[in-house]
């Protein structure tokens, strides 16, 4: 379905601008994201911290697309 994101109610429309920003830090999420499975294989490291880096990583990247997309609700 084209658009889909038009029937999501509280989304705006997005320029091109905001849209090569979004893609950006999706393509930086799915890098780090690869990082911290790396990280999880590595038994020797503490991985209560790896849990916690990919929690914060995650909400940090939600953080920086919901700056973009400025959802209109809580």
């Amino acid at each position: 379905m084209d658009n889909q994101h038009r029937k999501i109610k509280g989304y705006g429309e997005l320029s091109e601008t905001e849209i090569d920003a979004m893609n950006a830090i999706k393509d930086k999420a799915a890098e780090v994201g690869e990082l911290i499975q790396e990280l999880e294989q590595n038994k020797e490291l503490d991985q209560r911290w790896i849990v916690i880096a990919k929690t914060d990583l995650q909400k940090g990247f939600m953080a920086a697309t919901r700056s973009i997309a400025k959802p209109g609700f809580f």
